[in-house]
Protein backbone atom coordinates (compact mmCIF):
# COMPACT_ATOMS: atom_id res chain seq x y z
CA UNK A 1 0.00 0.00 0.00
CA UNK A 2 1.32 3.56 -0.84
CA UNK A 3 1.37 5.88 1.64
CA UNK A 4 -1.63 8.85 1.25
CA UNK A 5 0.22 11.04 3.50
CA UNK A 6 3.35 11.80 1.61
CA UNK A 7 1.76 14.18 -0.50
CA UNK A 8 1.98 16.37 2.55
CA UNK A 9 5.68 15.93 3.32
CA UNK A 10 7.43 19.42 3.36
CA UNK A 11 4.11 21.32 2.80
CA UNK A 12 2.53 23.95 4.86
CA UNK A 13 -0.26 22.95 6.59
CA UNK A 14 -3.35 24.39 7.66
CA UNK A 15 -4.80 24.28 10.96
CA UNK A 16 -7.55 22.00 9.52
CA UNK A 17 -4.79 19.69 8.28
CA UNK A 18 -3.30 19.35 11.65
CA UNK A 19 -6.63 18.62 12.87
CA UNK A 20 -7.26 16.16 10.54
CA UNK A 21 -4.21 14.37 11.08
CA UNK A 22 -4.72 14.83 15.21
CA UNK A 23 -8.15 12.86 14.50
CA UNK A 24 -6.72 10.17 12.45
CA UNK A 25 -4.06 9.62 15.19
CA UNK A 26 -6.68 9.31 17.80
CA UNK A 27 -8.88 7.36 15.68
CA UNK A 28 -5.44 4.84 15.23
CA UNK A 29 -5.21 4.72 18.74
CA UNK A 30 -9.13 3.28 19.19
CA UNK A 31 -8.47 0.53 16.48
CA UNK A 32 -5.19 -0.48 18.56
CA UNK A 33 -7.74 -0.54 22.02
CA UNK A 34 -10.35 -2.64 19.70
CA UNK A 35 -8.07 -5.13 18.82
CA UNK A 36 -6.15 -5.19 22.39
CA UNK A 37 -10.33 -5.44 23.55
CA UNK A 38 -10.77 -8.39 21.07
CA UNK A 39 -7.40 -10.38 21.73
CA UNK A 40 -8.05 -9.90 25.39
CA UNK A 41 -11.68 -11.57 24.93
CA UNK A 42 -9.93 -14.06 23.05
CA UNK A 43 -7.36 -15.09 25.62
CA UNK A 44 -10.04 -15.20 28.68
CA UNK A 45 -12.31 -17.34 26.18
CA UNK A 46 -9.09 -19.76 25.22
CA UNK A 47 -8.12 -19.68 29.30
CA UNK A 48 -11.39 -20.88 30.39
CA UNK A 49 -12.13 -23.45 28.10
CA UNK A 50 -9.01 -24.91 29.26
CA UNK A 51 -9.47 -24.87 32.94
CA UNK A 52 -12.74 -24.71 33.28
CA UNK A 53 -14.26 -28.06 30.59
CA UNK A 54 -13.09 -31.42 30.61
CA UNK A 55 -14.29 -32.06 27.32
CA UNK A 56 -11.07 -32.69 24.73
CA UNK A 57 -12.64 -30.98 21.93
CA UNK A 58 -13.18 -28.21 23.87
CA UNK A 59 -9.62 -28.19 24.96
CA UNK A 60 -8.96 -27.99 21.64
CA UNK A 61 -11.41 -24.45 21.23
CA UNK A 62 -9.59 -23.16 24.09
CA UNK A 63 -5.73 -23.42 22.24
CA UNK A 64 -7.28 -22.12 18.84
CA UNK A 65 -8.77 -19.56 20.89
CA UNK A 66 -5.73 -18.69 22.65
CA UNK A 67 -3.23 -18.71 19.49
CA UNK A 68 -5.73 -16.38 17.67
CA UNK A 69 -5.96 -13.87 20.70
CA UNK A 70 -2.21 -13.81 19.65
CA UNK A 71 -2.17 -13.17 16.02
CA UNK A 72 -4.75 -11.00 16.53
CA UNK A 73 -3.12 -8.82 18.60
CA UNK A 74 0.00 -8.88 16.30
CA UNK A 75 -1.80 -7.77 13.74
CA UNK A 76 -3.39 -4.83 15.33
CA UNK A 77 -0.35 -3.68 16.25
CA UNK A 78 0.95 -3.86 13.07
CA UNK A 79 -1.61 -1.99 11.49
CA UNK A 80 -1.07 0.46 14.56
CA UNK A 81 2.71 1.34 13.66
CA UNK A 82 2.25 1.49 9.72
CA UNK A 83 -0.64 4.49 10.09
CA UNK A 84 1.88 6.03 12.58
CA UNK A 85 4.35 6.24 10.15
CA UNK A 86 2.25 7.24 7.76
CA UNK A 87 1.23 9.75 9.69
CA UNK A 88 4.15 10.50 10.71
CA UNK A 89 5.68 11.04 6.98
CA UNK A 90 3.00 14.33 7.18
CA UNK A 91 4.90 15.68 9.80
CA UNK A 92 8.46 14.93 9.24
CA UNK A 93 9.64 18.32 7.83
CA UNK A 94 7.38 21.24 9.15
CA UNK A 95 7.88 24.31 7.41
CA UNK A 96 7.80 27.42 9.65
CA UNK A 97 5.18 29.03 8.38
CA UNK A 98 2.74 26.27 9.17
CA UNK A 99 3.95 26.51 12.97
CA UNK A 100 3.52 30.13 12.80
CA UNK A 101 -0.04 29.84 11.56
CA UNK A 102 -1.21 27.66 14.36
CA UNK A 103 0.59 30.26 17.22
CA UNK A 104 -1.84 33.19 15.71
Amino acid sequence: MDNPYVKFRGQTLSLNDYLAIDRTVLANERTLLSYTRTALTMLVIGGTCLKVFDSHWIEVVGIVFLALSLVTFLVGWRRYQRMRAWVNAALEHRSTSGDATLNQ
